[in-house]
């Protein structure tokens, strides 16, 4: 008896609820119209430069409720001893929350802020940009908000940033905020004053070429955005 072939059914499967509402999502933020406000969020890091980035936020990592709890009830030994309160080294850890963070761009005390590009909803953060820009405190926008929020041990974070950095790191931080200014802000300048969105489906483009075919046209010149 011949053994019937395997047959890939992923076309006929009914995906749960909250995929379809993510796929058709992707979709609606593709055809629609965007402002340039929230049209610059689809512009990106890149990988290399994400890469240093994400390397160099690992180090600066907030501490663990345990690792606190140590540290606290050392100081308290240290203050039952006779120090004063004020004498301990400083731990320095990334800054995150959106109001601190907010609060250190407006006193400029943040070196580089680190936004993610998929806030829900994209109205928490679709100021920290301009505002960034006001303040002359550099900034850049990266794929995903659980990258962040495994830096500080949440599931998402929607902001980070820099304030303090150890000596030794001074020299990379610098060097990144270079890199992040030639191959972030100053490539996507133009790019963050146009409208995004508006990108044609499949099947309105072949609509349009068939149209075209039939008046004579040609089918190549169509355009994919609306």
């Amino acid at each position: 008896m011949a053994v019937k072939p395997t047959t890939d059914l992923t076309r006929f499967v009914k995906w749960p609820e909250y995929v379809r509402l993510q796929r058709q999502k992707v979709i609606l933020n593709q055809r629609l119209k965007v402002p340039p406000a929230i049209a610059q969020f689809s512009q990106v890091l890149d990988k290399n430069t994400a890469t240093q980035l994400f390397r160099l936020l690992n180090k600066y990592k907030g501490e663990t409720k345990q690792e606190k709890k140590v540290r606290l009830e050392e100081r308290a030994k240290e203050i039952a001893d006779g120090k004063k309160a004020g004498e301990g080294k400083k731990p320095v850890f990334v800054k995150s929350g959106l109001n601190h963070v907010i609060g250190l761009v407006e006193a400029k005390k943040a070196n580089l802020v680190v936004i993610s590009d998929d806030v829900d909803p994209i109205e928490l953060v679709v100021f920290l940009p301009a505002l960034c820009r006001k303040m002359g405190v550099p900034y850049t926008i990266v794929k995903g908000k659980a990258r962040l929020g495994a830096v500080v041990g949440r599931k998402t974070s929607s902001v980070l940033a820099f304030g303090e950095v150890k000596a030794e790191d001074k020299a990379e931080l610098a060097k990144l905020v270079s890199a992040i200014k030639s191959n972030y802000t100053d490539k996507n300048e133009e790019a963050r004053k146009h409208w995004g969105g508006g990108v044609r489906g499949h099947k309105s483009i072949a609509k349009l070429e068939g149209r075209a075919r039939a008046l004579g046209q040609d089918p190549t010149k169509v355009s994919h955005t609306v």
